[in-house]
């Protein structure tokens, strides 16, 4: 009995044992002949490593291709002293197909002379058992591909990409600059995707020991560098404009200005001027809330110059001529609420274009108080107004322009003269673009095109704009902004041979906590020439210190559409000035 129990423990043993060696054989039969592609590719995965080829972020140059931002690809060089210090020898693919066997103080010579540093440098920093050392920094292109070359076991390398700003400040806060996660502010942020391209790959083999293989393919992706992207700014313009409004801030002891140059027929930004631009090369000496374009980012109320968006509303829907006679009191007083003027004055006999021209907003409200609320409100939006410009930098404001059903009743009359809404100088800017386009609001462009990796170049579309109003409302306009210079309140803006035109603006600044006023917003937009107007120039100071009403910003615009005008060898005028009657 005993003995049939012993019998029956070594079969069921047995049995065991020979249970599981059919599971290993049946295991080999299918790696070994079912799918030896999966044990090759599982080997080969194990031997296969790579090191990545940096893609150079593309440039970014002005209307006439200087360079404002570019990029330098350099290489560190690094190295496994554990790897390295453990192959006495390694194999290397000769030019002429051999294989030959080196030696490990003939790889660190080598090493030492394309690196340019003597050998026992280049020996200490490879002794010992640590897994990384650098070896050197910034090194170029041409010197990081000698190293691959050498197949020297354990060293590497690590692309980086230096980018500078030649122009330094010119354009900064339009620019904008990079991080280590790439595009940070700016035209560098928004268009990071087509500036930053695609990196490469170099994919090679290694043995069991850590040698590279040297019969095995040393593959190479290259690196697909970023697109080159030219901007419509002229730099040249640009750095004028930027000198102009910082001696202006400084002169008025204001808070910080803005200019900006627009092309009236195209939309094109010739230069967006702010004061205390960032240099990218170093924005860290530069506030976090001063980096940016306040042109596009900083939405205050407008003044007196939405007086022109105003007139042209009027104009277009019948409800008053540039000539039309007024009798204009003191204070004007709708809908239990008082206007006023900047001046004293009696009742004055005064024409439409001199409302304009002397800026009175008791006459204004007399005139927008013929259109329904809801016109006012539709015109402000045709101008622009209360929405985003779509101009390709970051933190664009579309200002404020409440519903019409929402204005009180003081602020449903206060927007015809620019109080009561808020709006972005570039906003601004855009509305007189349109009256001196005929009518047409376009897009700001601040991308002239961006040229691809295989050098093809992509023209940005402008498109067809807005039509805001008639050609023969926009004449009329112009005739009164023109006026406005020859007989009206800005006598002071004129550029020696050409026909200007313009309004003056003054609002109340916004505190900072958005608890009442604490200072006031000058500025002044005009055009030239007046008989077929070809640019905008808009001149903003925050918060300028004096008699608000003895400040102006002629000097400031005169200088620089002076330049504009001379830069783009816009011919004199040859016709005479337009000066409406401001009287009857």
């Amino acid at each position: 009995m005993i003995r049939n129990q012993g019998r029956t423990r070594l079969r069921i043993g047995m049995g065991i044992m020979l249970a599981f060696l059919v599971v290993i054989a049946g295991r080999v039969i299918v790696i070994q002949g079912f799918d030896p592609t999966g044990l090759a590719a599982a080997a080969n995965d194990l031997r296969t490593q790579s090191s990545v080829l940096g893609a150079s972020r593309g440039t970014i140059v002005d209307a006439s291709g200087i360079v404002l931002a570019e990029s330098i690809i350099r290489y560190d060089i690094v190295g496994s002293p554990r790897e390295n210090s453990a192959a006495e020898t390694f194999q290397r693919l000769a030019t002429d197909g051999t294989i030959d066997d080196v030696s490990r103080g003939d790889g660190l010579n080598e090493l030492a002379h394309a690196l340019g540093r003597p050998v026992e440098d280049i020996r200490t920093a490879l002794s010992g058992d640590s897994q990384f050392t650098y070896l050197a920094r910034s090194v170029s292109p041409a010197v990081e591909f000698t190293i691959a070359e050498l197949r020297i076991p354990g060293i590497t390398s690590r692309p980086v990409q230096q980018r500078t700003y030649p122009l330094g400040s010119v354009a900064g806060s339009i620019v904008g600059y990079v991080n280590d996660d790439g595009g940070a502010a700016g035209i560098e942020q928004t268009l990071d995707d087509q500036l930053k391209g695609a990196d490469g790959q170099r994919t090679f083999q290694i043995g069991a020991d850590g040698i590279i293989i040297p019969t095995a393919a040393n593959q190479v992706t290259p690196a697909a560098d970023g697109d080159t992207v030219k901007l419509t700014i002229d730099s040249d313009l640009q750095f004028y404009s930027q000198n102009a409004i910082e001696k202006q801030v400084k002169t008025q002891s204001a808070e910080y200005g803005n200019i900006i140059v627009v092309e009236a027929k195209t939309g094109k930004i010739r230069a967006m001027a702010e004061t205390g631009t960032v240099d990218p090369n170093a924005p860290g000496a530069t506030r976090a809330e001063d980096r940016g374009a306040r042109s596009v980012t900083a939405a205050i109320e407008p003044g007196s110059t939405e007086k022109a968006i105003t007139a042209a509303a009027a104009i277009e829907e019948g409800k008053i001529e540039p000539l039309s006679e007024l009798l204009v009191p003191p204070t004007y007083t709708v809908n239990g609420q008082m206007f006023q003027d900047s001046f004293v004055h009696g009742e004055q006999q005064r024409t439409f274009a001199g409302i304009i021209g002397d800026s009175m907003n008791t006459g204004t409200v007399m005139v927008g108080e013929k259109l329904s609320r809801q016109q006012r409100y539709d015109y402000l939006q045709k101008f622009g107004i209360g929405q985003k410009t779509g101009i390709p930098l970051p933190g664009e404001s579309a200002g404020l322009l409440a519903q019409p059903e929402d204005w009180d009743s003081r602020q449903e009359f206060s927007v015809l003269f620019g109080q009561g809404v808020s709006q972005t100088p570039l906003q601004t800017a855009m509305a007189f673009q349109a009256i001196a386009n005929d009518g047409v609001r376009l897009q700001p462009q601040l991308v002239e095109s961006t040229m691809d990796k295989d050098g093809v170049e992509h023209v940005t579309e402008s498109g067809a704009g807005t039509k805001v109003i008639s050609p023969e409302t926009a004449r009329k306009v112009r005739d009164i902004l023109e006026s406005v210079v020859t007989a009206g309140g800005a006598t002071d803006v004129k550029v020696l041979g050409y026909r200007i035109g313009g309004k003056t603006g003054t609002a109340e600044a916004v505190a900072d906590n958005g608890a009442g006023f604490d200072g006031y917003t000058a500025s002044f937009v005009g055009m030239a020439p007046m008989e077929d107007p070809q640019y905008i120039v808009m001149v903003n100071v925050q918060r300028p210190k004096g008699n608000i009403y003895g400040v102006t910003q002629a000097a400031v615009f005169n200088d620089v559409m002076a330049q504009v005008l001379a830069n783009y060898q816009v011919p004199a005028s040859t016709t005479p000035s337009v000066s409406l009657a401001q009287k009857y």
